[in-house]
């Protein structure tokens, strides 16, 4: 019997202003997978995660989430999703980084003893839980970035949704996030859906790659990718091989 795909997308299409952003994307998302969804600016990226997450409407294609329509699907405790913000951040916000986490809970109703357990499990989890009581602006951004996953991982998500989460990290920062998402995957089985630039960097880490340019140029794993003729005729034998030799010298097999 074939597994249930945790995410499948069949013919999504997305428009802004009558201008089409996606057009008939079509891919699937096994559960224990760490895919990294690449593409140029513009390329609906982002637009195609808000889709699945139906923070915005499509036009067009099926959506469904551990096998059911996204129009029913109303178990979102088993989503976490971090989005763009980190470079926005607001340094004077008045909270403390476990209130900032307990937001994640607020779905669930009351706070209570299971809830502050949950919280202080997500603060260890990212290695955070003794700046638990420290303003959100007074901590470093690689910290901030931390707390937010924190509180994207408070409910203990099956698939975690990130958008460019490290863009405004530094090279040591971002390394460290980059392994802390590897150690979610592996040791928690968590899905993790990656939105990112950093070609050579994902390589290193997630085992599939999706790459997106208002349509899906290329879904399949990094060997796949590497040994295309086609991809190489479409990126360029550089551009191929900067992302493949990064991923065979880094990847922890």
């Amino acid at each position: 019997m074939r597994q249930v795909d945790a995410i499948r997308v069949e013919g999504l299409g997305c428009s802004y202003s009558g201008a089409d952003v996606l057009a008939d994307v079509s891919f699937g998302i096994a559960k224990g997978d760490y895919v990294g969804l690449v593409g140029p600016n513009g390329s609906g990226k982002s637009t195609l995660i808000k889709a699945v997450l139906g923070i915005i409407r499509k036009t067009s294609g099926h959506i469904s989430i551990f096998g059911v329509d996204l129009a029913g699907f109303g178990d979102w405790r088993r989503l976490g999703y971090l989005p763009q913000q980190i470079a926005s951040f607001n340094k004077y916000f008045p909270a403390t980084v476990r209130e900032i986490v307990s937001l994640g809970l607020v779905a669930g109703g009351a706070p209570g003893r299971g809830n502050a357990e949950a919280v202080d499990d997500a603060l260890r989890l990212m290695d955070i839980i003794e700046i638990r009581d420290t303003l959100i602006g007074e901590l470093s951004g690689g910290q901030q970035q931390r707390a937010l996953l924190a509180r994207a991982m408070v409910n203990r998500p099956e698939i975690l949704f990130l958008d460019e989460p490290t863009a405004a990290l530094d090279p040591e920062t971002r390394e460290r996030f980059y392994a802390t998402l590897l150690k979610l995957n592996r040791d928690k089985g968590v899905t993790v859906v990656l939105v990112t630039h950093d070609f050579g960097t994902i390589g290193k880490y997630a085992s599939k790659l999706i790459y997106v340019d208002k349509k899906i140029i290329f879904d399949g794993g990094f060997n796949e990718f590497c040994e295309s003729a086609e991809m190489q005729r479409y990126f360029g034998e550089f551009s191929q091989h900067i992302i493949c030799h990064r991923h065979d010298d880094g990847a922890v097999k």
